[in-house]
């Protein structure tokens, strides 16, 4: 596995709700269209103690999904744990340990910075390491076999 791309889309806090989530918006229209995905990995929000932030996730998440359904691109979620897990072996990871997990994973040179590029890689891991299984059920589900 081989890292292609990786970093963050960034926005200032002083800009309207609708102006960041536009921003969002075309820069992953931007890359959807140059690098082609045949997927789009997202991880599913995880509402903790700050629901404020847990709803501008989930916002920012819903136009990632918005700008793949525009091309076609289909999207796969998965829980912080199952990400941790396919990346560090343990569901309950850290940020750092996953950062070196993936680093070493993708053969990087350093531990990709910041945390959040490193989460959206691990995002990209994991379904990765899953991907075969489901497209041999696709695969099997098109052809009426019982899964």
């Amino acid at each position: 596995m081989v890292a292609l791309d990786g970093g963050v889309v960034e926005t200032t806090p002083d800009l309207p709700m609708e102006r960041r989530l536009e921003r969002i918006h075309r820069a992953l229209a931007e890359l959807l269209e140059w690098h082609e995905p045949k997927a789009v990995a997202i991880e599913e929000v995880y509402f903790g103690k700050n629901v404020r932030s847990a709803m501008a996730v989930g916002q920012a998440s819903g136009v990632a999904m918005l700008a793949a359904a525009e091309r076609g691109v289909g999207c796969f979620t998965y829980t912080p744990q199952a990400i941790k897990m396919a990346v560090c072996g343990s569901g309950a990871a850290g940020k750092r340990q996953v950062q070196r997990m993936v680093g070493t994973l993708l053969g990087l040179p350093d531990p990709p910075e910041p945390d959040h590029a490193a989460d959206a890689l691990a995002v990209a891991i994991c379904h990765g390491n899953g991907s075969g299984h489901r497209g041999a059920v696709a695969v099997a589900g098109e052809a009426g076999v019982a899964g």
